[in-house]
């Protein structure tokens, strides 16, 4: 398998024209990006996928599309790549509506909604990063959150944007 390489950029996503391959340690003050995908459908349904059991982080437990964005790609291009590896879905770059962007301990994170409603049996899951999928509602996604069901990031990274995800969501913005 090749190895998964990022662009590095500083704290305020300056592209430092250095590489970093995945697994390495990564240089203080240095950063990649990083995306999440929210789907949601046009019955307000939120698609949630369940974390491989392969997975050293947080197997078993139920996540948004998320990854990391490869070297030469942009923020958008990369969601796109990691929304059809991790579940068959298309969207265009211009299908993704950005509600936030975090920074993290090396990352630089993009949060992107995306309203789609391909049926549950279309899914495609990625061997080795998603062993189901589904789609639940606001209030049952609260409740897996609650539960321990949902990944720590995923739930912590969800906060930090919870008006906005709403907004789009409910359709007040997007």
């Amino acid at each position: 398998m090749a190895e998964e390489r990022w662009d590095l950029y500083d704290g305020n996503r300056v592209p430092l024209g250095l590489t970093h391959i995945r697994g390495h340690r990564m240089r203080k003050g240095t950063y990649h990006i990083a995306v999440g995908i929210w789907t949601v459908s046009e019955s307000r349904r939120i698609l949630l996928t369940l974390r491989s059991p392969e997975k050293p982080d947080w197997p078993n437990l139920w996540e948004n599309t998320a990854g990391s964005v490869l070297s030469g790609e942009t923020s958008r291009q990369g969601a796109v790549r990691e929304l059809y590896e991790e579940t068959g879905i298309r969207a265009t770059e211009e299908e993704l509506y950005l509600i936030g962007t975090e920074t993290g301990r090396h990352t630089i994170g993009d949060c992107y909604m995306l309203r789609k409603s391909p049926d549950i049996r279309d899914i495609v899951l990625q061997k080795g990063e998603t062993c189901a999928a589904k789609w639940v509602t606001l209030g049952e996604l609260d409740e897996m959150i609650g539960e321990g069901k949902v990944a720590p990031p995923v739930s912590s990274r969800l906060a930090g944007i919870r008006r906005q995800f709403e907004d789009f969501l409910f359709g007040r913005i997007g």
